[in-house]
Formats: structure tokens, C-alpha cells, sequence
């Protein structure tokens, strides 16, 4: 059983990403390469200048490679690499051998692997990124990384190229790199994320833009979302569908018959589907979620969970009243206890509360993406059953 919480207030504690738990193996393993120097922590400098200590579980090498280890913490952020283990594999290679494999730390994509055969002879310090146990590897075009390449973000890239480099310096180091990232069942952890759905097959993302995790943030649900968007759009997907959860998200895919790829796992984060959209314009867009959720989109609220916003049952009352209700029914709604029983209370009066709730959600959507662009919204039951819909005059739905 889990203790009980704290009654004191105290902050929420800041934990490091995965990017940074690379990063901390990769010095470690190379210092042991470089110097035999066996470390039960290192440094690392985070992208925006930060120092942090880092702990080193595990520390083995051979002839050419070293290999070290930590447990990610992400301090009191809810995320489902917290605690996972993170290894890397540093292996000494030489510039010729770089080229042949020309990858990763070279120009990609429009590039050809012969010209990055060209620039890994003439590059300092190469550095190739392989994809071990546990770390996926992008297959959908979109992302921000090439298809093929291993889902190691380009900002770990980053920070672990800058700190092998410095470390070749000091020991005058000439040759080139091989940084395999694993994690332990990261292949499992992944089936708690949006991976496969944006196209990263075989485990988790090495991710962070900071280094460090910041508890409730969301930054990387967010992101997850955003790359969604992005993957949808660079594969010709022309009709996309942000849900806020599982129900909602069966019933729409069952009513376009659309791929996974065109389905967008929003959560409670609408505003994240609408401000990308305004930059990033899709053909159509459909949000379909639970009738309570959507009652706050439309009064205004781009952030849907309860600690950020709540049902207003004064609101409702008085949507119901533009629907036709009575003054009974209206009271009734006032005092309801969820928003399933104002619902249901309309429903049996015959009062279609839930279609002007849409509309309003729909005006709201409307508004922040401000953009030309045929949208609807649908609200869903418990059940995954429609209860409401709004379209655009140049939407045609197809009634469930």
C-alpha cells in the first residue's frame, strides 16, 4: 500500500529526460575508454547551460567499447520511462569505418549516403547513433527524423555529440563514434505511448528539448501530438481526428473508417490540436470526445482536464434553455451531480442539450484555429454512442 500524501504543500520535483540519461552514459563510457576512469556519477551540461550530476549504475568495457547505465527519473512527472533503465553502448571507430556506415551525425534525408560517405572521411570525431534494445526507429515520413534513422531526437543528438567531442579534444582523439542507445523493456514501455501510431516501431523515443522533465508540463503529450499531426499531414492523411480518449476514438474511426494514422490521441490537450492546426492546416478536421469534456471546450477552454477546468452547470442549464428546456428542467440541471445526469435528464425530456454544446465547441475550435477549414465536432456517451453533433455549412457528416 502507498503511503498517504504529504498533508503539507511542497513543490513538485524536476526529474531529466531520457536524452540526458544518454548523454550521462555516453561521458561515462567514454571516460572509462579514454582514461579508465571508473565513474559513479558523472557531469553533463544541459542544452541550456545547466550542470547537473548524474548517477552511473553500471560501468563495463573491452577492448574497443565501454558500456554504462542509469535509472531515468522523472522526478514527480507522471511518465512511462520513469524508472526505466537507459544504456549506451560507446564503441571507438575509425573514420573509414564511419563512412561505410554514414549515418546519423551526417546530413540525412535529401542527402545521399554516398555524399555522407564523403563527409564522415572529412568530418572530426564522426559519430554514428544506433538504435539497441528497446529504442524504436522512425518508419513514417514527418517526423523529425529520416525514415530508417533510430528515435534518438536530434537534441540528445546534439547534447551527446557536443560532450564526445569535448572529451576527444582533452584526450586528443581523432577518430570517429558508435552510440548505441538501449532501455530496458523499452519495446513494452512503448505500448504506454504514441509511438507506433506516429510510425516509431520497436521501443521508445530518446527524447528532450531541456534536459530536464518538469513535473506535469505535458511537454512530451504535447509533442506526441504535434509529431501526430505532422505524420498525418506528410502521408497524404486528408481528414484527421483529434479524440479525447478511447471511446470517442472508436466511434470516429468506425464512422470514417479512418487509419490509425489519421486519428490523433488529444487527451485533455485540445488546445495543443487547435494552436498546431492554425500553422499547420489540415483538410478537414473532426473532434470527437465525451460530452462533459466538450462542454468546456465550449465555453473557451483549450486545457480539459479538471484541475484546469470544470463542468458548469449554470452553463449547461442555460444551453438547455436555448434548446427548449422549461424552468423545471433547468433547475434540475443546476443541481445535477455529473454532467452524464444533465445529460440524461435532457435526453428524457427530449431536449437535445448535447448538439448545442457541440456548436458551441465547434464556435470555440473555430476561434482559435482561425483558419479556413471544414471542422466538425461529435460528442460521444460512456458507451462510445454519438449524442451530439455540429457540423460547418461545407461539412457533410455521415450520421451515425
Amino acid at each position: 500500500m502507498k503511503p498517504e500524501t504529504d498533508e503539507q504543500a511542497r513543490p513538485l520535483r524536476t526529474g531529466l529526460t531520457t536524452g540526458s540519461c544518454a548523454t550521462a552514459c555516453t561521458v561515462a563510457a567514454a571516460r572509462y575508454l579514454f582514461a579508465d576512469q571508473f565513474s559513479e556519477s558523472v557531469e553533463i551540461t544541459l542544452p541550456k547551460g545547466k550542470i547537473v550530476e548524474m548517477p552511473i549504475t553500471r560501468l563495463e568495457k573491452s577492448a574497443d567499447s565501454a558500456e554504462a547505465s542509469t535509472i531515468k527519473d522523472g522526478g514527480d512527472d507522471p511518465d512511462a520511462t520513469h524508472g526505466a533503465r537507459v544504456y549506451v553502448r560507446l564503441r571507438l571507430i575509425s573514420k573509414v569505418e564511419a563512412a561505410s556506415l554514414a549515418q546519423s551525425d551526417l546530413p540525412t534525408g535529401k542527402i545521399t549516403n554516398r555524399v555522407n560517405s564523403k563527409v564522415a572521411t572529412q568530418c572530426q570525431n564522426p559519430i554514428v547513433f544506433k538504435a539497441g534494445e528497446g529504442v524504436g526507429t522512425a518508419t513514417r515520413i514527418g517526423l523529425v527524423l529520416p525514415v530508417g534513422e533510430p528515435a534518438i531526437n536530434p537534441v540528445p543528438r546534439k547534447m551527446i555529440r557536443e560532450h564526445l567531442r569535448e572529451l576527444a579534444a582533452i584526450y586528443h582523439y581523432d577518430g570517429g563514434f558508435e552510440v548505441e542507445v538501449s532501455v530496458e523493456d523499452g519495446e513494452a514501455i512503448a505500448l504506454k505511448t504514441m509511438n507506433g501510431r506516429l510510425g516509431i516501431l520497436g521501443g521508445i523515443s530518446i527524447l528532450g528539448t531541456t534536459g530536464i522533465v518538469r513535473p506535469f508540463s505535458c511537454a512530451a503529450y504535447i509533442a506526441s501530438i504535434h509529431q501526430g499531426i505532422d505524420v498525418a499531414r506528410a502521408n497524404g492523411a486528408q481528414h484527421i481526428a483529434a479524440c479525447t480518449g478511447n471511446s470517442s476514438e472508436t466511434f470516429i474511426a468506425a464512422q470514417y473508417q479512418l487509419p490509425d494514422m489519421a486519428l490523433i490521441e488529444m487527451g485533455d490537450f485540445v488546445g495543443a490540436v487547435l494552436k498546431y492546426v492554425r500553422h499547420h492546416p489540415v483538410e478537414r478536421l473532426s473532434i470527437c470526445g465525451g460530452f462533459g469534456k466538450l462542454s468546456k471546450l465550449a465555453m473557451g477552454h483549450l486545457d480539459l482536464h479538471s484541475r484546469v477546468s470544470s463542468i458548469d452547470f449554470d452553463y449547461l442549464a442555460n444551453c438547455a434553455a436555448t434548446a427548449g428546456a422549461n424552468d423545471t428542467l433547468q433547475a434540475q440541471i443546476r443541481i445535477a451531480n455529473t454532467s452524464i445526469e444533465a445529460l440524461n435528464l435532457c435526453q428524457t425530456a427530449n431536449i437535445d442539450l448535447a448538439s448545442k454544446i457541440c456548436a458551441d465547441a465547434l464556435a470555440a475550435a473555430k476561434k482559435t484555429v482561425k483558419q479556413d477549414i471544414p471542422m466538425e465536432v461529435w460528442a460521444v456517451n460512456r458507451a462510445g454512442e454519438k449524442v451530439g453533433l455540429a457540423t460547418d455549412k461545407g461539412t457533410r457528416a455521415l450520421q451515425a
